[in-house]
């Protein structure tokens, strides 16, 4: 059991698994980073200085001032402002993987199309067929 479970995480998916996730964690921290210290300040600005991620609807009654003294004081919260802020930051790593993607795709095409103009600009050699006429011809000599 020890060496099937080697060969499963010696396999190239795996690493390759591994080593994307590591990348997310640390771009979904610039992500936040961007939503929160530059995209939600601009949204502010135009919606008139509102911060989404201090947006909530007390369900207590007590009126508390913030966000924070509520979740303080233990009342129930509907926080619809950190929603928006996750939804924003979703749509932005969505994005950039697009962005990521399609990049990738480009450069897989401008290869694929290198190697068959490289593939068609080569000199062609005889054939199998060629070789046999001129083992055959050869021969009856």
């Amino acid at each position: 059991m020890l060496n099937e479970f080697k060969s499963f995480i010696a396999k190239g998916n795996v690493v390759d698994l591994a080593v994307g996730i590591i990348i997310g964690a640390a771009f979904t921290a610039i992500v936040n980073s961007l939503v929160a210290d530059l995209i939600n300040p601009i949204i502010g600005l135009v919606t008139g200085g509102i911060d989404f991620s201090n947006l909530f609807i007390d369900l207590s009654g007590t009126n508390p001032a913030s966000l924070a003294a509520a979740k303080e004081a233990g009342a129930p919260v509907f926080a619809y402002g950190a929603f928006l802020t996750a939804v924003i930051n979703f749509l932005i790593i969505a994005w950039v993987v697009f962005l990521l993607v399609k990049a990738v795709n480009r450069l897989k095409e401008a290869t694929a199309k290198k190697e068959a103009a490289e593939a068609a600009a080569a000199p062609a050699g005889p054939t199998e067929l060629d070789i046999l006429m001129e083992i055959r011809d050869s021969l009856k000599k």
